[in-house]
Formats: structure tokens, C-alpha cells, sequence
């Protein structure tokens, strides 16, 4: 087994494994109204291919969590299969999902069945008319719904990760951590990366970590958790003395680029050694001309070796990927 390591000394562990770019819902801060245009059938990765590259990176290259995004995982019809393969795997990854949770209140149960540890749902608001205005799509009661199919199935920790978008929820923050903090859900904010396939976001529209946790501190004590973080994107803090907590994510402003231990695969097969690179490794390719596991891994590795320190987004060159987050996985 040789690890995904840098020319930085990280070491990647963490697979993120985009199953789809498409996606049931529209948030205004991802796509456009009318979608996008999908990747064709043909070229993405079959379940099987799926699989097999999971397998080489855990047996061969030291994975140990895989995460499925998408677009939205659960459209993947072979969703449920990929997921009881990877649990199959020895070492046994610590599996996850990460969803709108569109549908998750039909197929919590059979993922857990299949071996899936937990998910993380993304919800920016609890109010349904926000949540329509944010999403373009009137679905509330069903994440809801999904959310509580996934804590009563033992897919938990149950995760909800939170976009404030600038005159639109910035002012909900504390009544989500309310809602979540009653049902036993770890509430997590993002802030908005430039990742929107409509290349609109600016700094100044986004709303900062300093921002968010300004406005929890008006209704909650908080302070930073004991543990320490290590490579975890998120900052925890302890609300009003714990145990519960509330987490920070804060690419822009904070960034832990330092200690990143993640990878990513796209639908289509390419390797991403950051959120923000503008350059792949096609993995697809050459498994379908032959390769071998041993000469995919090597690609993989090769792919890692040339991760940058950093996601750059502060330099002055910074240029947003081309493909947006729907295309990439979280």
C-alpha cells in the first residue's frame, strides 16, 4: 500500500465520490434556473467502474472514508449497490452521503441495510418559503422528512450543512441552530465558495465565518471545542457549555488548506486533488483502454504529487474552476 501523499507532506484519506452531476433541486447560489448541461450518459462511470476505483484507493493507496456526493447522490439508481460494495471492502472505509435528502425518507432504511454510517443533509433554512426561494422548488416537508428517516434508520450522527446567502437567510442562523440543536442534528455553516456554475460570487456578497458566529453569539455561548481539529474542515464550538456543538466551515476566510486530507473523483472519472483545481487526471480513460489497478493507482498517485499548498482563491490570479460544485461533489 502506498499513500496519496504530496509534495506537502499531506496524505489523502478522505475520497469524495461524485455519482452524478445531475441534481432535483436549482439553489440560486449553484445553477441556473434551468439547469445545466448534464455530462453525457456514456461518459460517466458505470457502477462497477464506480467500484473498482474505490477499491483501488482504499486497498492500494489508504483510503479509509469514502463520501458520495454528487450533483445529488440519490439519483443514482445503483446508489444503494455501490454503497453495500464499498462496505464490503476490507479495510472496511467509514462510508457516508451527502444529500438534499430529496427521497432519503424511502432509502434510509436500505442504505443503512447496505452499510452506509452516516449523511450529511444540505438545508440552508427552516422556513418554507425560503427554502423555495433558495431552492426553486417547494420540497421542504421532504427534507425534512428524509432527515428524520436518516436519524431513525442510525445513519447518524446526523449532519446539516447550512449556505448563508446575504439578504436572503443571513438573518436565520440562529433560529436553524434552534431547530437542529432540539432534534439531535450537528448543524454545520459553510461559507459560499466561488464554485456556482454562474460565476457570481463575490467576497463582498458572501457572508464571513466572523459574521455567522456573531450572530449565534447574540442568543449562545460559544466556545471553542477541546478536541483538536486535525484535518476536519469544520471548527467546532461548544454551545451554551455543550455537549452540543456548532461548526464553522470556512473555506474562504479561514482556510485549512494545511491540513487537507481529501481526494476527489468526478462522475466521469477524473481525479481532483483540490476543490479548486483547474486541472484533472482522467482515470476513465485509461481504465477503459486496459490499465491495470496498479497503473491506476500510479496515475493516482502521480495526480496527488502535484496538489498545490493551497486554494489560492486570495492571489490575484485566482480563476474559478470551470466546473461548477454540482459537476465536482462537496
Amino acid at each position: 500500500m502506498q499513500p496519496l501523499s504530496d509534495a506537502y507532506g499531506r496524505v489523502a484519506t478522505d475520497l469524495r465520490v461524485s455519482l452524478t452531476d445531475r441534481c432535483n433541486l436549482r439553489c440560486t447560489y449553484c445553477m441556473p434556473e434551468e439547469g445545466l448541461d448534464w455530462l453525457p450518459l456514456e461518459s460517466q462511470l458505470t457502477d462497477d467502474e464506480v467500484v473498482r476505483l474505490i477499491t483501488v484507493a482504499v486497498e492500494r493507496l489508504g483510503v479509509r472514508e469514502v463520501r458520495f456526493t454528487g450533483g445529488e447522490p440519490l439519483v443514482r439508481r445503483g446508489l444503494v449497490d455501490i454503497v453495500r460494495r464499498t462496505a464490503a471492502l476490507e479495510p472496511r472505509p467509514e462510508t457516508s452521503l451527502t444529500t438534499n435528502a430529496l427521497g432519503l425518507a424511502r432509502t434510509a432504511a436500505a442504505l443503512a441495510e447496505a452499510g452506509l454510517d452516516r449523511v450529511n443533509v444540505s438545508l440552508d433554512t427552516i422556513r418554507s418559503e425560503t427554502f423555495h426561494e433558495i431552492t426553486r422548488r417547494d420540497r421542504f416537508a421532504d427534507v425534512v422528512a428524509g432527515l428524520e428517516a436518516a436519524q431513525a434508520a442510525g445513519l447518524g450522527p446526523v449532519k446539516v450543512n447550512a449556505v448563508l446567502l446575504r439578504g436572503v437567510n443571513d438573518d436565520q442562523a440562529p433560529d436553524l441552530l434552534g431547530w437542529c440543536l432540539e432534534r439531535g442534528y450537528e448543524l454545520r455553516f459553510i461559507e459560499q465558495m466561488p464554485l456556482d456554475a454562474q460565476h457570481g460570487w463575490t467576497r463582498e456578497g458572501m457572508v464571513t465565518a466572523d459574521e455567522i458566529l456573531a450572530a449565534l453569539e447574540q442568543h449562545h455561548v460559544l466556545v471553542p471545542a477541546v478536541e483538536p481539529r486535525g484535518s476536519a474542515p469544520a471548527e467546532l464550538f461548544l454551545v451554551d457549555g455543550g455537549p452540543a456543538t456548532v461548526g464553522i466551515i470556512a473555506s474562504v476566510t479561514r482556510p485549512f488548506c494545511g491540513a487537507c486530507d481529501r481526494v476527489r473523483l468526478t462522475a466521469d472519472g477524473q481525479v481532483r486533488n483540490c476543490l479548486f483545481a483547474r486541472e484533472e487526471s482522467d482515470l476513465r480513460s485509461a481504465m477503459r483502454a486496459g490499465a491495470t489497478d496498479d497503473e491506476l493507482a500510479q496515475r493516482w498517485l502521480t495526480a496527488m504529487a502535484g496538489k498545490l499548498p493551497g486554494h489560492g482563491i486570495d492571489d490575484p490570479t485566482f480563476l474559478q474552476p470551470d466546473r461548477p460544485m454540482s459537476a465536482i461533489g462537496g
